[in-house]
């Protein structure tokens, strides 16, 4: 198995950064090629032909993984520039089309000008010429695919072959006497490998000197120790300040700080340390490979201990991520530096023996050992869960305890953590699988499922701590208290419940990419890089959705261009209310029904702008909307009914807010016009929310539409012997002495009927608005009452019944 499966981490980080940054590197790569006189798009596809013949050539010869994965990397490549290369010849295509469009079909017959002629027949060979490439370029495109394709499936079948290779039981006592009897041979190798790294060493310093050596390890350790020990502490430092975020942001941001500090600073040590050799030519050509796994696994090992330093804080609980305790904190730290440190061992003594070339059995003993290694570590990680396990019980046990025995007398129950249940469970899988397996033999699946455990391992601990600072950051940045969000709130006026949604948002895609980035690292634990080139293919060639291929970047650019359309809709509704609408002497009803409209009208040119820009024109809506029509004329018939008769109250406006309507039993004054429905609020001050539909196409009484006024109607009765002109002249003064009641038209009084010795008078009086009827009528009554009874005029009810009985000592009957 090579060293490259199992230490794929700068790989992982290389890919998903070629996801990430695939979406915008099509509209690059034109203006690249037209300022660097880049190659023609045909004759990337005639390079990219010639890399595909020599891939096929070399693959009858190559058996080696790595041979296998540089092969199917070449043949990808070959795919990619076949692509650009059609990317780059469809818009001269569709160019040409138009021109030709432009010309006109030649008719039967026909003849036309000479020079007509001419263009015409210029432009169909250069529209046969484009079209061919074209068809080669997708032609070649798929026969790359294919053939990556074969090679993946070559390398997962050699790498299931060796993980199923029975190489012999370390139990076995033939093993290590071949172990013993190649232990020589391998010995002079190593020799050998050491005498050349030694010659090259001495050589390059009595050329070049001691400077560059020691300067590039003075630079190592001082980034090793002091620089990542002070840079350590100065993060400590600034988030137990004042100054750092408060919340949770404190305690992930600090973590992730020790992560990248952990891991870069040693990382880069190596690095420096490689580059000064290699400056004074001090590194043998077959060390090379040494000095590069050299690096590779000093970056690997830092990841392991500065993840679990920034997980596990053993010495500061209080900064600590996981629910464990200190005794636990401090086994596994130790643990996952041994792991770390196996690792890099691990690797380097691989890459020398390959280098060195010995023999087989050296290799299997050396993998064998590892195998053992990491199931030791993982077993002592296993005991430490499985104590704590058993702390975490007695504690709640003790707790109970002391809180007194449990109603229902049952036992006390031990808290339980979904997390530290599975890690057992896998460990414990994982860990009988790989004995079993080294017992009989299959070393290299042992050692396989071990390094597979602890890589999972790392890769499900930094995708939580990832996703923990992503989600506290993003709810951080757009909280409504902090300094972006304060300085965001204030320039644009968003309310503070838009900004939190604004940062789930932003969480959820900050999420979806760490997600993304541990899927990745997994996958290229198997070596299977294929699945993430072909991630990044689909990226950067668009994903092709019937007839319409959506891209990255003009996702991205759509998004964008929504958010300002929208942006510039607010800015010019937000003009409209307070500057212009106010100066034009409209009523507040006229002023909401232009703001509305101008509201909508801007949401469906910002979407349609952003349609526009993903390359989804006019015609294509339509025939969306033509596809809709069968589901609007039955599923969506009553919303769409009610968007159009919202419509039509915003433009025609026979109800406006502000009015007093009555619609059934029910009135109230208009709040709010939307294009769905209107709410009126009734006299308890509850909301009726109608549909504007019901507005459009029922009988609606508007009382206070055309500045309507108000009629006071006052009807009572007076016996037939009252004095009449004078009740008259009472009403008259007053109708007149009310302050509300209007001069024109000028109150009248009228007699109604004369019967039952009873003149039925009825009076009427007109105030300014209908919403004053029923105050000024109420007031009159009021007078009229106390003005009748000061003055002795007597009102009757219309029925005034009379009861009669007999006297039976009388001749007439009495009442």
């Amino acid at each position: 198995m090579s060293f490259r499966y199992r230490f794929p981490l700068p790989r992982a980080l290389l890919l998903v950064f070629l996801l990430v940054g695939s979406g915008v590197s099509t509209g690059v790569a034109a203006a690249v090629d037209t300022a660097t006189g880049a190659p023609s798009p045909q004759a990337r596809i005639t390079q990219a032909e010639r890399a595909l013949q020599a891939v096929r050539r070399s693959l009858d010869d190559a058996d080696a993984p790595e041979t296998l994965r540089t092969l199917s990397e070449q043949a990808l490549q070959a795919r990619r520039d076949a692509d650009a290369a059609v990317a780059a010849l469809a818009p001269q295509l569709e160019q040409i089309d138009a021109r030709i469009a432009q010309l006109g079909p030649l008719d039967d017959g026909a003849t036309e000008e000479r020079s007509i002629s001419r263009q015409r027949g210029t432009l169909d060979q250069q529209r046969s010429q484009l079209d061919a490439d074209i068809k080669r370029g997708k032609l070649l495109a798929e026969d790359a695919r294919q053939l990556s394709d074969s090679i993946e499936k070559t390398r997962a079948q050699q790498f299931g072959e060796q993980l199923g290779r029975k190489v012999g039981s370390p139990l076995s006592p033939a093993l290590w006497r071949q172990f013993a009897a190649s232990l020589p041979d391998d010995l002079a190798r190593l020799q050998g490998l050491y005498r050349q790294a030694a010659g090259g060493l001495k050589a390059a310093v009595a050329a070049h000197g001691w400077t560059a050596p020691l300067v590039g390890a003075g630079l190592a350790l001082l980034m090793v120790f002091p620089l990542r020990l002070w840079l350590r502490r100065l993060g400590r430092r600034y988030a137990a300040s004042e100054r750092a975020p408060d919340g949770r942001l404190r305690r992930s941001g600090l973590a992730v700080w020790l992560l990248l500090v952990g891991t870069l600073l040693p990382g880069f040590a190596a690095m420096v340390v490689v580059a000064s050799l290699r400056g004074i030519s001090a590194i043998p050509p077959r060390l090379e490979s040494v000095a590069d796994i050299f690096v590779l696994a000093s970056f690997v090992a830092a990841f392991y201990a500065a993840l679990a330093a920034s997980l596990l804080v053993p010495h500061r609980p209080s900064w600590r991520l996981l629910g464990i305790d200190d005794v636990a904190a401090l086994h596994l730290r130790r643990f996952a530096w041994g792991a770390a440190g196996l690792t890099w061992l691990s690797a380097l003594l691989r890459e020398i023996n390959r280098s060195a070339r010995t023999s087989t059995v050296s290799t299997v003993t050396l993998d064998g050992l590892v195998a053992l290694s990491y199931l030791a570590l993982i077993m002592a990680a296993l005991v430490t869960l499985a104590r704590l396990h058993r702390r975490r019980a007695a504690a709640a046990a003790q707790a109970e305890q002391e809180a007194g025995a449990a109603a229902d007398g049952r036992p006390p129950r031990a808290t339980r953590s979904g997390w530290l249940v599975l890690a057992r469970l896998g460990g414990h899988l994982t860990v009988l699988s790989a004995l079993v397996a080294t017992l009989l033999g299959y070393l290299n699946f042992a050692m396989f499922l071990a390094q597979q455990m602890v890589w999972v391992t790392v890769v499900v601990m930094a995708v939580a701590l990832l996703t923990r600072f992503a989600d506290d950051l993003s709810l951080w940045l757009f909280a409504p208290d902090s300094a972006f969000g304060r300085t965001l709130r204030l320039s644009t006026g968003v309310s503070p419940a838009r900004m939190e949604q604004a940062g789930v948002l932003l969480s959820a895609v900050l999420r979806i990419g760490v997600v993304l980035l541990g899927i990745a690292a997994v996958v290229v634990w198997f070596g299977n890089t294929a699945a993430l080139s072909a991630w990044a293919d689909t990226l950067n060639t668009g994903l092709k959705i019937g007839g319409q291929t959506l891209r990255p970047s003009a996702l991205l650019w759509a998004l964008l261009v929504l958010l300002l359309g929208l942006g510039l809709m607010k800015v010019l509704q937000q003009w409209l209310v307070d500057t212009w609408l106010p100066r034009t002497g409209l009523d507040s009803g006229a002023r909401n029904s232009i703001s509305t409209v101008a509201r909508y009208l801007g949401i469906a040119l910002a979407v349609l702008w952003s349609l526009a820009t993903l390359g989804i024109g006019f015609e294509k809506l339509a025939l969306l909307a033509s596809a809709l029509s069968v589901g609007i004329g039955f599923g969506l018939q009553a919303i769409t009914q009610n968007f159009v008769s919202g419509l039509i109250l915003l433009a025609e406006r026979p109800v406006k807010i502000g009015d007093w309507v009555k619609i059934g039993d029910q009135e109230g004054d208009i709040r709010r016009i939307s294009v769905r429905s209107t709410e009126i609020q009734v006299g308890d001050k509850s909301t009726l929310i109608v549909p504007n539909s019901e507005l459009i196409t029922k009988t609606i009484r508007n009382m206070t539409m055309a500045n309507a006024l108000g009629r006071v109607q006052i009807q009572f009765s007076v016996p037939l012997g009252a004095d009449v002109g004078r009740v008259r002249q009472l009403l008259l003064e007053l109708f007149a002495g009310h302050e509300k009641v209007l001069d024109e038209p000028a109150p009248s009084v009228f007699i109604d009927s004369i019967s039952g010795g009873l003149v039925a008078l009825n009076c009427f009086a007109y105030v300014s608005s209908p919403r004053a009827v029923y105050g000024v009528r109420s007031d009159l009554l009021f007078a009229l009452l106390q003005a009748t009874a000061e003055q002795g005029i007597a009102l009757v009810t219309p029925t005034d019944v009379r009861v009669l009985h007999a006297d039976p000592q009388a001749d007439d009957p009495v009442q």
